[in-house]
């Protein structure tokens, strides 16, 4: 078996989709090569390899075939990458100078002011602009050609060899001219999306101070391990996710959770990397550093993204991949049925390929950039597409719908069990039983447990053989004896049980209380009764969801059925309740089934498979979840549910960009050819008008820029 490697290759010069695919093309031809992902936003190809087959020159090699670069890995910097285009720039600068005189003398000759000036241009004047305006462009070309390619380039490349071929020397260089323009549009147009992407991993911190024998030594960021100790200073960002020791301080997390609202720290305070400290210093104890922190998998999982393409992009790069011939098809049969040259040029310079494949890929990157800004983790553009056409939406209850922080309201236990007939020796009896058994789970109700056991100053037992039973609780082993907590599932099977017991159960019941029951080797003892509160944003923000077009609202919970239906009530919405995880699941799939677009709501802990399942999986606080943010398909950041209905929107605002993108691109391009084939559009209009798409395209997808943090 071979020895696989993973390599982040920087790529250099991609400007759009057909780059990125060209790129993909030449590195995964190399032997090798098992898996090659390239991501525009981000400029980079992820290559999954065989180290003794392809190593990092031969993919340069590679790269560099195709017309793109790869800057050295160990030295790039802002400065180096400057440089390694510094040839590409002087003869782009070169290109426009003479270009721009050439297009003044045209536009003079049409207003009359320069005779036929351009008509007796010296050959020898316009072919230095066109060959070194069009260098750059005509390498691609051939280098395209030579792997048996069509790029758009290649189309407009025929145009300009049309037009010197009848002596057209003014029109070819003012071609070449646009053709450079219309690629500082694409570059400007894709530099536009991919800012907020950059500004995101911009924040990552660089260095930081370790506390060492006493001493504050400042090193490189990928130096530090986890378990060292870091200090923080005011004004500084926190370098690792970690625990704080020691020192308080006001933090500012908008990088992560996107509220702009400051939060105290303290001893204890989980503290996350990327966030500042404004105000007090702090020591941090490192648990996850680099990649492994939260905002370093942010980084990963937004460039990711790129990656999900949905249904309307994939249909929008096979029509890119099948649009050159047909532009070329059309071209021949203009020559034919035509027999003008120019008009064939024409037609060839007009085509804007480039332009179809923008249209998705720069709205999604738009909002998938900007949403990362404001605590909104979005994976792919076939998520916002779908969650455009949503029109369910499935809730679970605990820590999503509620806050989260339930509190143990009422412990009952049974008198005829053997139980101390002192009434607090045996209420501090339950709770050690209890706590002790949900001592390492995750669930909100177990830390309901645990937090009345601390205020009654109870000491916990080490459990043993810990395991977590979905849909009906926890089971250990607590002092040598067999202790179960959870749902009245745990009860089945069971004889001979407390009439009082199961009479207290269900008055708890229709107070609307949550039930956890105690066993204790096989014997029910006590029932403990726990409450939440229902996050006071939720209300209004289901309102908006339904304006946004979802038809049905519904929760699903493992509660008890009373308490279920007083929250559903509460909320308006219908309500399934006593469910396992594997119901969840089943419940989503008869939606799916019946034909509709589901989105699943949690927090991740034990709904997780219902949200992979569902079309769009939306986790809540995913900031302070792992499992959340990696199995959810949008993770929110922070507990807000206002950041529920602005997903919806954010992803409906989007789709529609995409579509009136599309619809002008192709609009556009239908009536330019149109005018080409027909003799109304000379090539040197053409050629300014091929750039033109681009800036529309920019122009209607900057709306989603501009897009406000509402909450």
């Amino acid at each position: 078996m071979s020895e696989r490697q993973v390599l982040e290759v920087p790529v250099q010069g991609m400007d759009c989709a057909e780059c990125t695919r060209h790129v993909q093309h030449a590195i995964a031809s190399l032997p090798g090569v098992e898996e090659v992902t390239v991501y525009l936003a981000s400029e980079k190809a992820v290559v999954h390899l065989d180290p003794r087959q392809v190593d990092l020159a031969l993919i340069r090699q590679a790269v560099s075939g195709a017309g793109y670069s790869v800057p050295d890995v160990e030295t790039q910097t802002d400065g180096g990458q400057a440089g390694t285009s510094y040839q590409r720039r002087i003869l782009s600068l070169l290109a426009l100078v003479f270009g721009t005189v050439l297009f003044v003398v045209i536009v003079g000759e049409w207003l009359g002011l320069f005779g036929a000036l351009t008509e007796h241009l010296p050959w020898w004047i316009a072919l230095p602009v066109i060959l070194l305006g069009g260098y750059p462009v005509f390498r691609n070309v051939i280098l395209a050609t030579r792997r048996g390619q069509i790029i758009s380039h290649t189309l407009m490349t025929l145009g300009v060899i049309a037009a010197v071929v009848v002596g057209e020397w003014a029109t070819a260089a003012v071609v070449v001219f646009f053709m450079r323009v219309g690629d500082a549009v694409e570059q400007f147009t894709t530099e536009r999306a991919r800012r907020a992407v950059k500004e995101l991993t911009a924040l990552a911190p660089q260095t930081a101070r370790l506390l060492r024998n006493g001493e504050e030594v400042q090193v490189q960021i990928d130096q530090v391990q986890p378990g060292d100790v870091v200090v923080v200073r005011p004004g500084e960002l926190i370098p690792v996710d970690g625990l704080v020791l020691a020192g308080n301080a006001t933090l500012d997390q908008a990088t992560i959770t996107g509220e702009s609202m400051p939060v105290e720290a303290g001893p204890g305070t989980q503290v996350y990397a990327a966030t500042l400290a404004q105000l007090g210093s702090l020591r941090v104890e490192a648990s996850r550093v680099g990649k492994d922190t939260t905002f370093g998998r942010v980084i990963r999982l937004v460039e990711e993204a790129e990656a999900q393409r949905g249904p309307v992009q994939r249909v929008a790069d096979k029509f890119s991949a099948y649009y050159l011939p047909v532009v070329a098809a059309i071209a021949v049969l203009t020559l034919i049925l035509r027999r003008d040259p120019l008009a064939t040029a024409a037609v060839l310079v007009v085509a804007c390929s480039c332009s179809f494949a923008l249209a998705t890929p720069i709205a999604l990157l738009a909002s998938i950039g900007n949403g990362a800004r404001r605590g909104l983790m979005i994976k792919g553009g076939r998520y916002l597409e779908s969650l455009a056409r949503a029109d369910v939406l499935l809730l679970d209850k605990t820590g999503t719908l509620t806050l989260g922080q339930p509190q143990v309201t009422d412990i009952v236990w049974s008198q005829s069990n053997g139980l101390s007939p002192d009434a607090e020796t045996t209420r501090r009896q339950v709770l050690q039983w209890a706590a002790s058994a949900e001592r390492y789970s995750e669930h909100p109700l177990a830390e309901a447990v645990r937090a009345a056991a601390r205020q009654a100053d109870v000491s916990l037992l080490e459990p043993e053989e810990f395991q977590a039973r979905p849909g009906y609780g926890v089971q250990a082993q607590v002092g040598g004896l067999r202790v179960d907590v959870g749902s009245r599932r745990l009860l089945e099977g069971l004889s001979n049980l407390d009439e009082e017991l199961l009479a207290a159960a269900a008055r708890l019941e229709v107070d609307g209380k949550a039930l956890l029951f105690l066993l204790v080797d096989g014997r029910a003892l006590a029932v403990l009764g726990a409450q939440d509160t229902l996050r006071p944003e939720v209300p209004e923000a289901l309102a908006e969801a339904r304006r946004l077009g979802m038809r049905h609202i519904e929760l699903l919970t493992g509660d008890h059925t009373q308490a279920a239906a007083t929250l559903a009530r509460e909320l308006g919405v219908d309500y399934r309740a006593e469910l396992l995880p594997e119901d969840k699941i089943r419940i989503v799939r008869e939606f799916q089934a019946a034909g509709h677009t589901v989105v699943m709501v949690g927090d991740g802990v034990n709904d997780a498979p219902a949200l992979a399942q569902a079309d769009i999986g939306i986790a809540m606080g995913a900031a302070s979840n792992t499992l959340a943010m990696e199995t959810a398909h949008i993770a929110l950041m922070r507990q807000d549910w206002r950041l529920v209905p602005e997903v919806i929107s954010i992803a409906r605002r989007t789709m529609g960009v995409v579509k009136s993108n599309i619809a002008f691109t192709a609009l556009y391009n239908l009536v330019g050819l149109s005018l080409a084939a027909l003799g109304y559009l000379p090539p040197m209009l053409a050629a300014a008008a091929q750039s033109l798409p681009d800036l529309g395209i920019l122009a209607n997808s900057a709306r989603l820029l501009r897009q406000k943090n509402r909450s």
